[in-house]
């Protein structure tokens, strides 16, 4: 028995001559929570489909729960596209119960099961609507929960906040929380990384089909400068105590002319370190605020301030 859900090994795909997807490894430990991230035309979605088969890569292997995809491993995956489609005449409920069934629930368990999770989801009211009678983001909860419905072992959901307004995100990853603490393998891509913050175990970067990062969160951030604001009385000593410490930029001084600077802490300094120093010098700091790092900066850390510029251009 393998301890992943999904292995890939050297994916690469070419598109009219244009690389989509180059040299991509990664695996899915069973029970963790992954995040698939980077930004708009990053591969993301390229490999997610070369690992369910639904696209043959030029290159590379692919295995779930440690053999090559087929019907039966197919059989304990959820998935949620990127393109979001259901059958429009269809209600809310016969959509969710059509889904299951393929996925080998019987009638009456699917039934039940649709019913729970459209209470779980705020949509018991539209169980009985259409799906074209329905709002965009009322049909992709639906898709969603299509997609968990049969209470797989891995569930790939790629770009599942897209459309969804912040009350529902906010539900959505609740939702995503519990199924990975229910023990099963979660796997989502998506371009805006706060929502990987706060849910993953581990992330996989990409920026322009190859892959940049792979590890912890923690491991991530790591790679980020710590950052400290400072901010003294004018005419302190502020810039000549702190500056052995790192990298100095002058920010914008307060409306009574105090000096406010940010510090770019050199490696083996933490900001501990800053405050000591100034306080032993007796600098009047009216401000100390070190800088929490967050994913984002940790991407634009391994990929460059200019590489980002241009794949936001490019998106």
């Amino acid at each position: 028995m393998t301890e992943y859900a999904l292995e890939v090994e050297g994916l690469s795909k070419t598109f009219g001559g244009k690389p989509a997807v180059r040299d991509v490894s990664f695996k899915a430990r069973k029970g963790e929570l992954t995040g698939f991230l980077g930004p708009n035309g990053a591969g993301k979605t390229t490999t997610l489909r070369m690992s369910l088969g639904v696209i043959v890569p030029d290159t590379g292997t692919v295995k779930l729960f440690g053999e090559t995809p087929n019907a039966s491993s197919m059989d304990r995956v959820g998935f949620l596209p990127e393109e979001r489609g259901v059958y429009r005449k269809m209600t809310a409920e016969a959509v969710i119960v059509f889904f299951a069934r393929l996925k080998g629930l019987s009638a009456s368990e699917a039934r039940r099961r649709a019913l729970v999770y459209l209470e779980r989801f705020g949509l018991k009211d539209a169980a009985t609507k259409k799906i074209k009678e329905l709002s965009k983001g009322m049909a992709q909860k639906i898709q969603i929960i299509s997609a968990i419905i049969h209470e797989p072992d891995f569930i790939i959901l790629d770009e599942p906040f897209s459309g969804l307004d912040p009350v529902n995100q906010a539900m959505l990853e609740q939702v995503i929380r519990e199924q990975a603490q229910a023990g099963r393998t979660v796997l989502f891509s998506t371009h805006v990384m706060e929502h990987a913050e706060r849910l993953c175990d581990r992330i996989v970067l990409m920026a322009r089909g190859q892959k940049v990062f792979d590890g912890r969160v923690d491991e991530a951030l790591a790679r980020v400068p710590r950052q400290v604001t400072l901010g003294a009385s004018a005419g302190s000593n502020l810039a000549e105590v702190i500056s052995p410490m790192g990298e100095i930029e002058t920010l914008a001084p307060d409306e009574d002319g105090a000096v406010n600077l940010l510090l770019t802490l050199k490696p083996g300094v933490d900001a501990q370190d800053v405050l000591r120093a100034c306080v032993q010098a007796g600098v009047p700091l009216t401000r100390f605020e070190p800088r929490r790092p967050h994913l984002h900066d940790a991407f634009v850390a391994l990929v460059g301030e200019d590489a980002v510029e241009t794949l936001r251009q490019e998106a």
